[in-house]
This record gives structure tokens, C-alpha cells and sequence, in this order.
């Protein structure tokens, strides 16, 4: 007789952060944000129209691996063209192809559709290299899902910079524009 353990799917550890702990942390540590409830948007195109009253840049964000298995999490704004055959160059990585969910979970605490820089929060052995387009670095208020893609947070540039000081992370910064 032979001893076989069942087939047992074991659920991922739930990530340090949701929103709740999020935007809690932030008021803990000055980081000024206001966030907008709004239903659960999956794609850039769906919410066009929730954004259209909010300020600011709105993003969308790509969770990313590259053949040598290097994570990457890609912040743009929401109308930045990214083609993965030519910004692998500027970003230093090999070929890209989209991260599954279960490393999207492990890593940055968010489902597919809630992608987000804020869920950096969540990657605390820093296996994720964040690149930011140049347009987010250099706008007045950038927008950001907090760790769910039912609400939107806004963020001056100062308050962000300071989100990621606090992370203690350091963006590459890519024009994404100006790819050849």
C-alpha cells in the first residue's frame, strides 16, 4: 500500500496590503491622496468616462516577465502606445510576455484588471522592477488603482515621489514617446 497525499490546492497567502491597510499607511506617513469610488473597471477603454471628471494623468499598468524570468511592473499613461517588441530594449530586460496571475498575486497583492504602482506595496522581496513612463514622472497628478479596480486614487507628484521613497523604490524611467 502506498501512501499518497491528496490533491490539494493550496490558496496564495493573503498580501499584506489591501486598500483599506493601503490608504491607511498613507495617512499614517503624510502621503496627501484623494480616492474616487466608482464600478470595477478591467481596461483602460471601459473607464474613459469615469475619468473624464478626475484630474490628472490616468495610467495603465503591465505586469510583465522576460524570458530569463525578471518581473516587471510597466506604469504609463493611459493613451502611451508600449510596444513590448521595441521597449524591452530601453527597459534592459529580454523579451517580454505578460506575468500570470498567481505571480501578479505573490508579488504586487492585486488581481488581473487592479494592476498597479501602489502594489509595490506589496512586493517586499523587491522581485519587481518598476519602470514609469516619463509623461507620469512629469505630471502635476497621476492616478492609480488602490490594490482594486473598483476606485481610483489621485496623487500630486510630490505625494507620489514620496510613495516611493517610502517604498524605498526607484523607477527606470523610459520615454515610451520617443522609442524607435
Amino acid at each position: 500500500m502506498t501512501d499518497t497525499a491528496p490533491d490539494v490546492t493550496v490558496p496564495a497567502a493573503v498580501p499584506a496590503y489591501d486598500r483599506g491597510r493601503l490608504l491607511a499607511w498613507m495617512a499614517e506617513n503624510g502621503v496627501a491622496q484623494t480616492t474616487h469610488d466608482h464600478p470595477a473597471v478591467f481596461r483602460v477603454e471601459e473607464g474613459l468616462d469615469l475619468k473624464a471628471d478626475l484630474p490628472g494623468l490616468h495610467t495603465k499598468n503591465l505586469f510583465l516577465k522576460d524570458k530569463k524570468g525578471r518581473l516587471w511592473l510597466i506604469s504609463a499613461a493611459q493613451d502611451t502606445v508600449i510596444d513590448l517588441k521595441r521597449a524591452h530594449r530601453a527597459m534592459g530586460s529580454d523579451r517580454l510576455s505578460f506575468g500570470n496571475e498567481t505571480l501578479m498575486w505573490e508579488t504586487l497583492g492585486v488581481r488581473p484588471g487592479s494592476v498597479t504602482a501602489l502594489g509595490l506595496i506589496n512586493d517586499r522581496d523587491r522581485r519587481v522592477t518598476f519602470v514609469l513612463d516619463q509623461r507620469l514622472w512629469q505630471a502635476d497628478i497621476v492616478n492609480f488603482h488602490p490594490l482594486t479596480n473598483t476606485a481610483t486614487t489621485a496623487l500630486d507628484q510630490t505625494a507620489f515621489r514620496r510613495v516611493l521613497a517610502l517604498l524605498d523604490r526607484e523607477p527606470l524611467i523610459v520615454d515610451f514617446d520617443a522609442l524607435d
